[in-house]
């Protein structure tokens, strides 16, 4: 009898599961879906409510399923982009330069705009009660970092460090807390005397009681690229797509999603970047080949 009552319980919902499954087939055809992979500059649950938008808008313009990933770090996200596990990317501008060293060009497909520029900047800070008055005066004091792949939660901020004459080895402590909020929070709580962080983050953390004491110079912003392994035609569409969102109708919202000051998608050329590899050779240069 029970079993009887089971099996009822279950062909109703397998029928709806081959029905789902059919539907799915039928709005996203038999290809496999595109892997989107996000590095985890921001909480993963954050980070996946942001880049939502962008992957539905894509999953329209392409008629294929994409699939979000985030990576547990910096470092799992630069091996999957280079290993062409990933589609599509969404790379710092650093790990780019990093990507590029290490495991060749690939396909490139557009670059944030900013307030109307792609570049962007970012801040070392210190609590608003802090005596500290400029870079050099961090000897001898705790510093956060990001992650160590981070453009602007660690690498530079360690050149605006070497550039004010200061090495890691003259802080009394540093410490990498993973991310940019990390490192803002750290500062806030008192468990570091200052530490590095993207505008955005500074924007978001700044009121509750954290100024600046130096900033960056800009650095071209974070971009997509498109797996080696894809056709020509599937790298064309995604790259005509992400150029045509800002004429979307709800492009404006699916772009404030990812980053609330962005106001565009621009072409982007690996020679955009190489200020940036000056920046990484002069300040850790063990991180490209010679």
């Amino acid at each position: 009898m029970g079993g009887r009552r089971w099996a009822r319980l279950v062909a109703p919902a397998g029928w709806l599961l081959t029905a789902c499954l059919a539907l799915l087939s039928d709005v996203f055809g038999d290809e496999p879906a595109l892997i989107f992979g996000v590095h985890p500059y921001l909480p993963v649950a954050e980070l996946r409510g942001r880049f939502a938008p962008l992957t539905r808008y894509l999953e329209k313009e392409t008629g294929r399923e994409v699939a979000l990933r985030i990576a547990k770090d910096y470092a799992e996200h630069l091996e999957q982009t280079g290993r062409d596990n990933l589609d599509i990317a969404f790379l710092g501008p650093a790990p780019y330069v990093e990507l590029v060293d290490a495991y060749g060009k690939r396909p490139l497909l557009t670059r944030l705009e900013i307030r109307g520029t792609p570049y962007f900047r970012g801040y070392v800070i210190v609590r608003q009660d802090s005596p500290l008055t400029g870079l050099g005066d961090l000897r001898g004091r705790r510093f956060a970092f990001g992650d160590p792949g981070s453009t602007m939660s660690h690498l530079v901020p360690r050149y605006m460090l070497q550039r004010a004459g200061v090495e890691p080895g003259e802080l009394a402590e540093y410490r990498f807390l993973g991310s940019h909020a990390n490192v803002a929070l750290g500062v806030l709580a008192g468990d570091f005397d200052a530490g590095a962080v993207k505008q955005e983050v500074y924007d978001r953390y700044g009121p509750r009681g954290l100024k600046p004491l130096a900033e960056s110079p800009p650095i071209p912003e974070h971009l997509f690229v498109a797996s080696r392994k894809l056709p020509l035609d599937t790298v064309s569409a995604l790259c005509g797509a992400l150029l045509r969102l800002p004429e979307d109708p709800r492009g404006k919202e699916i772009l404030k999603a990812i980053k609330p000051e962005a106001t565009g998608l621009v072409p982007v050329s690996d020679a955009d970047y190489d200020d940036l590899r000056a920046i990484l050779r002069a300040v850790a240069p063990e991180r490209l080949d010679p």
